[in-house]
Formats: C-alpha cells, structure tokens, sequence
C-alpha cells in the first residue's frame, strides 16, 4: 500500500512540474472545441439548458409522468441540476477517451508524464461546467419570484466544493482508464459513447431512482447517484448529502483515482509502441 501511494505520489508530483504544459493543453482544447463557432462557449449553457427543456416537456407536458417524477421543486429545476454534472461527467470522459490517440504526434516524440492529456480534457470540460452552473442561479431565481417555488439560502452551500472536487476525483481515475484502453483497444471509444447514454437514464438525472428493493440498491452502486443527489441537497434542499450514500462515493472515487492513476503509469512505457 505504502509503495502504490509513493507511485501516485510520484506521479503527481511530476504532473505538477509540467503544470505549464498541462494548462497549455488545456487552453487548447478550449480554443478548438469553440473554433469557428458561432455561439462559441455559449454551448456550454445551450447543451443542458436544451437538454433540461425537452425532458421537461416529455415529462410534464407529452406524458403523464406524474407519479414517477415525485420531487419537491419545480421538475426543470430538477433535470437541470442532475444535466450539469452529468453533462462535465460525460464530455469530459469522451474526451479522455481519445485523448492519447488524438496526440500521438506529442506521445511518441516528447517525453513528458502522459496524465496531461485526459487531465487537459477534465480541466477544459470543468470550465464549461462552471459556465453551465452559473445559469443555475437564474433558474432558481426564475422560480423563487415568480412564486412556483421558495429558495432558502443555506450554509450546506459550502459543502458544495466538497462534492466537485470528489466528482472530478472520480473523473480523473476513469478518464486514465479509458484513455489507457481506448489505446490499446480502439473500439473502447464506440463502447462508452453507448454506455454512457443507457447509463444517464439509469442514474437519477432527470428521473428519481427508487429508494428501496433490489433495484434501487442495484442502481446506487453508480456513484454518480449519490453526487448527483448531493449537488440537489446542497444547492436545493438546504441538507447535507446522505451520509453512508457520500461515503461510500467518496471511497468509489478514490479507489478508482489510485487504481486508475498506478494502471496508467504503468502502461505508459507501450504507449508509443501501441499508437
């Protein structure tokens, strides 16, 4: 255990004498992403914002959903909340996924620590993250004066940070992971784009997972559940995140850093053989 946390150790350190290189790429990620684009970093608002607006509408006007949506704010306030993270989730991971084959020209000519790549992809995709959380504050001030719905401004507000930074803990240890067999096994990258959208409709972003039964256990094994939970206890409902759910994410998050990080590090010698 001591010699795996001297590895992570290891690895860190050496990301953070690079740090200038990984900003860098982060920057250009940024800069490529809203090229030639007509809303340019408006997209990061417009994906969720949409997102929120038509599960909205299939929900509360198409289909009466009534008695699956039981929640205790307005359902487009509660779609947007679970869309934002889940959006950073998902397009940060894309990215990592083809992180190291998109730069092979820099793999296999200079040597730097090879975590820069998806690290450069979570760094970019978490500002648009920031961008799309900010519209957060005019939806709840939308409903709080328009007399649908009341904000109370809490202290768990705080807590929030908390629970950003154990989300993009878990991001980091999955995105070296996926990066890492993306490279090794190209088709990795049309696996997780199926994946990961079955995987949106059975966490609790825009509908709620069952409490209770096998099912609701089966489906609280994803730790995105209990975050995505934690962000509407923390922003909406004023209440710290459930304790044993957070825990047992924040353990989730980290296993899967290490596992993630020590896996990577160690591959890292065939990258250049492989691309």
């Amino acid at each position: 255990m001591a010699v795996r946390a001297y590895g992570l150790a290891t690895g860190v350190a050496e990301v953070l004498r690079y740090r200038q290189l990984l900003l860098s790429l982060t920057w250009r990620d940024i800069r490529i992403r809203y090229k030639q684009s007509m809303l340019g970093i408006g997209w990061a608002i417009l994906l969720p914002l949409s997102m929120m607006l038509i599960f909205t509408f299939v929900f509360t006007r198409a289909v009466d959903a009534s008695a699956l949506l039981n929640v205790d704010m307005p359902y487009a306030l509660f779609a947007y909340i679970g869309l934002v993270p889940w959006t950073f989730f998902s397009l940060a991971l894309s990215g990592c996924v083809n992180s190291l084959v998109a730069n092979r020209n820099l793999v296999t000519k200079v040597y730097f620590p090879r975590e820069v790549f998806p690290l450069s992809c979570i760094a970019s995709s978490f500002v648009d993250f920031v961008i799309a959380f900010s519209v957060l504050c005019g939806l709840i001030a939308y409903f709080h004066f328009s007399g649908e719905w009341s904000f109370q401004p809490r202290l768990t507000l705080l807590f929030l940070p908390l629970v950003i930074s154990v989300q993009i803990v878990l991001m980091i240890g999955i995105g070296m992971m996926l990066a890492m067999a993306n490279l090794f096994y190209r088709d990795v990258r049309q696996v997780f784009g199926v994946a990961i959208q079955l995987l949106m409709f059975l966490s609790n972003v825009v509908v709620p997972v069952p409490r209770h039964g096998l099912l609701g256990q089966v489906l609280a094994a994803n730790p995105m559940v209990p975050l995505i939970g934690a962000y509407r206890d923390c922003v909406v409902h004023g209440r710290l995140p459930d304790p044993a759910g957070f825990a047992y994410a924040t353990i989730f998050a980290f296993v899967v850093l290490i596992s993630g990080w020590l896996c990577f590090r160690k591959a890292s010698f065939r990258f250049a053989e492989c691309i």
